[in-house]
């Protein structure tokens, strides 16, 4: 995978550069102002089969169904979920619906491709602010997990429906599992090269922090119980990872 390096990434806002140690709360407040670039995103994409004209009232829509979507998948399955689910929980008609999607496997394209793309385009933009391999591993780590914190019904719908998709949202489901792989053991690669990270096979190590993220957005009730906040699970999975990966480990 080649060095990310500093660009920015078209479609964030430059808001989002702000400092790798910012709280969840921060964080949560610009994801919000940023997923309505990323419906306009979807809405151009899909220009062509929407039928809706107002920009506005597309987006809006557009926002309803996929938070619907995703509710509802949540409680029954993405399977069971008929439109006239849908229809109950969006407040809008069968017909209404099916002027912005053909059927239930074009939903989910829509759903999935878009919400892949803004997790990729926050953290690629997040972790090009920096070139000192420490820092780039801490913000990767931290705004994945505020990553899916913000996003949660949608992470916890990809891992959980993963087994029902088609066969090329598989593909695409899994590709988008390997990219992210790839963006920590790239970022440990470098590490290693500049000697600031111990000499620890990249892909296992970074198959290993992807596990510790899941943890968090797979077992949240686990961690409410034990009053663990998404900021106090960051600091401490990132203390946990140098620890294993720094060659000098300092305190965090």
């Amino acid at each position: 995978m080649p060095e990310q390096g500093s660009a920015v990434v078209p479609g964030i806002s430059r808001s989002l550069r702000v400092q790798s140690g910012m709280s969840f709360a921060d964080f949560e407040r610009l994801v919000r102002a940023s997923r309505e670039d990323a419906l306009r995103d979807t809405l151009a994409r899909h220009r062509h089969a929407i039928q809706v004209k107002n920009e506005q009232t597309a987006i809006r829509n557009l926002e309803r169904i996929f938070s619907a979507t995703l509710k509802i998948s949540n409680e029954k399955g993405f399977q069971a979920m008929s439109i006239r689910d849908l229809s109950k929980e969006t407040g809008l008609s069968t017909g209404a619906l099916y002027s912005y999607f053909s059927g239930k496997d074009e939903l989910l394209t829509m759903l999935q491709q878009q919400e892949r793309d803004l997790v990729q385009r926050i953290l690629l933009e997040r972790i090009g602010e920096h070139s000192d391999p420490t820092e780039r591993l801490r913000t990767a780590i931290r705004i994945h997990l505020y990553l899916s914190e913000a996003m949660q019904p949608w992470f916890y719908f990809s891992y959980m429906e993963a087994k029902n998709l088609s066969s090329s949202e598989r593909k695409k489901a899994v590709s988008s599992e390997l990219y992210t792989e790839e963006i920590f053991a790239d970022i440990l690669r470098n590490g290693q090269k500049s000697g600031v990270f111990k000499k620890r096979d990249p892909l296992l190590t970074a198959g290993i922090i992807k596990a510790i993220l899941q943890d968090w957005y797979l077992k949240r009730s686990k961690f409410a119980r034990r009053q663990v906040s998404v900021n106090k699970y960051a600091d401490f999975a990132i203390a946990f990872v140098e620890a294993f990966c720094r060659e000098h480990s300092g305190a965090y």
